[in-house]
């Protein structure tokens, strides 16, 4: 599909190899809450009969009799989980959705399609990119409808709040940051174009900057000027950095004093609501109370839905009674209230970094066909599929080693 504009290239042609969001096929294995996966899991193998299978909530996919290869890096049993009897693998931590960090249950036999590739390359150096829904919005409402392409360094399962998931691209094709995923010949393209070496996270922080979802897919401008590209690959930086929110091993955000959002008031067991209150800039979660939080935090959208929202329906949701998906924690846990604190911070920072069309401007721009004659474009057929990385044997189903 061509690009909505003669001037904007597709992500798809920058990031050639991408990977479909995941899908586990049962909502159980994921949770903000590890311990409350351990204890579904408990639940699972200790029901036996039909009552396992009830729990289990089998698809074409998965049923208890299926056998599968382990995941990358993700040690368990690859035999039928109707014979399981074993601990719950340890949980993973993951990115769900945007923004929201959660953990999954590491094991093939639950997921419906896991994405192994994603898995194989995902290590301390490796960075998702994650297109975000396309929402149509009125002229104008860029803030509204929120972040085209979100970055993590935590394995991403791709969701979409706006129930329409683009796709997941590494930045590299190989761990260790080797490979880059970028169409060849672009970097050293742009370098020339700009007087200096440009490495893939630059890129990776343009696109950050200047990325719009359009019904075609993630696109973004590639200026000509030297220094609007240096300008918005400092802001894609700050966007990353704060994204990742220490993740990486780097800082996590921080408002300057008198700004930082506080408890104020005990965040009760059960909150049954949230609201937000401009006046006071405080954000109510039942009887509790954090304040301060900037309207620019409770306003920062993904897909048109707000980022807080979300986060907070998702902790909140009972689960049908008699499911697994019931099980979850008995009372709102310490941990849930530091990350909705640095949740907030990094969604107020964000929210006043400039919008896209502010950083790309409205000067020359390489366009498509400028890329097609430097030869960069089309990318060759080998770029859009999965690098061979495997290094050492994988345990395929019934714990043989797999072909591959």
């Amino acid at each position: 599909m061509a690009p909505v504009s003669d001037d904007l290239h597709l992500l798809d042609d920058l990031m050639p190899w991408s990977v479909a969001p995941l899908r586990t096929g049962r909502a159980w294995v994921v949770g903000p809450d590890d311990r409350a996966l351990r204890a579904r899991w408990d639940a699972l193998v200790r029901a036996e009969g039909d009552e396992r299978d009830r729990l289990f909530h089998a698809t074409r996919t998965r049923t208890l009799r299926t056998t599968t290869p382990a995941l990358p890096g993700a040690p368990a049993n690859t035999g039928p989980l109707s014979r399981e009897t074993g601990p719950c693998p340890t949980p993973r931590r993951i990115t769900h959705g945007p923004f929201d960090h959660q953990w999954l249950i590491p094991d093939h036999r639950l997921l419906d399609a896991a994405r192994p590739e994603l898995w194989r390359v995902a290590d301390e150096r490796q960075l998702f990119a994650v297109e975000q829904g396309h929402v149509p919005q009125p002229a104008g409402a860029a803030r509204a409808a929120g972040q085209a392409l979100t970055v993590s360094a935590l394995l991403p399962d791709g969701r979409s709040p706006a129930g329409r998931p683009g796709r997941i691209r590494p930045l590299y094709r190989r761990p260790g940051a080797a490979e880059p995923n970028i169409a060849p010949g672009l970097l050293t393209f742009l370098g020339k174009a700009y007087g200096h070496d440009v490495g893939p996270e630059d890129l990776l922080a343009w696109t950050v900057a200047t990325a719009r979802a359009t019904p075609a897919g993630c696109a973004l401008p590639l200026t000509a000027d030297p220094r609007r590209w240096a300008a918005g690959v400092e802001s894609g930086h700050r966007a990353i950095a704060l994204m990742l929110r220490g993740t990486r091993g780097g800082e996590k955000p921080r408002l300057p004093g008198g700004r930082r959002p506080y408890v104020r008031a005990a965040i009760p067991a059960r909150p049954d609501e949230l609201r937000y209150d401009p006046n006071d800039e405080a954000l109510h979660l039942g009887e509790g109370r954090i304040s301060p939080v900037p309207p620019g935090a409770w306003e920062y959208r993904v897909s048109g839905v707000r980022v807080l929202e979300l986060w907070f329906e998702r902790r909140t949701e009972a689960g049908e009674p008699g499911t697994l998906e019931a099980i979850r924690p008995a009372s709102w846990p310490q941990e849930w209230t530091s990350e909705l604190l640095e949740l907030i911070t990094a969604l107020a920072l964000l929210s006043e970094l400039p919008t896209a069309g502010e950083v790309s401007g409205d000067g020359d721009r390489f366009t498509p066909a400028d890329l097609v004659d430097a030869r960069v474009l089309p990318v060759p057929a080998s770029a859009r599929r999965p690098a061979s990385v495997l290094d050492h044997p994988e345990e395929g189903p019934g714990g043989q080693f797999a072909l591959l």
